[in-house]
């Protein structure tokens, strides 16, 4: 990932009265997790197809919380300066990305991977007893 996406994606910081917000604590949840998402994508005007890249993003961020953390977590939404950003915040541990894809007969671990190779960039910020993946698509 080159480094001038890579500060563009962690300097943007959501705009209160511009972001809608989502929790989500158990699985049940991600369902209406992937709607609000899409809509709130699509209301922003994120083309449907990257509304889709979007959405399967989230949905594995989501389910990684939930796999591997306890107290859920929140998502988001925003758009600034022509792109669409989006956070999944979690109390969990800070993830790690730029892992290669797992082998084709692997059980797990392409979650992250997935995000990492759909999204135009991917960041992970950390703040105090948080960890934020947040996500950026060109609108």
């Amino acid at each position: 990932m080159p480094a001038e996406r890579r500060d563009t994606v962690i300097a943007q910081s959501a705009p209160a009265p511009f972001t809608d917000t989502m929790t989500y604590q158990v699985a049940t949840d991600v369902r209406a997790l992937r709607a609000f998402v899409s809509a709130a994508a699509l209301a922003r005007g994120l083309p449907p197809d990257r509304v889709e890249v979007l959405t399967l993003a989230v949905s594995e961020l989501a389910s990684n919380t939930l796999q591997h953390t306890t107290g859920g977590g929140r998502v988001l939404l925003w758009a600034e300066s022509g792109h669409l950003f989006c956070d999944v915040v979690d109390q969990g541990p800070t993830r790690t990305f730029g892992r290669s894809m797992p082998a084709t007969d692997a059980v797990r671990g392409r979650g992250l991977a997935i995000v990492e190779q759909i999204c135009d960039d991917v960041a992970v910020l950390t703040r105090a007893r948080e960890t934020v993946v947040r996500i950026r698509l060109a609108l």
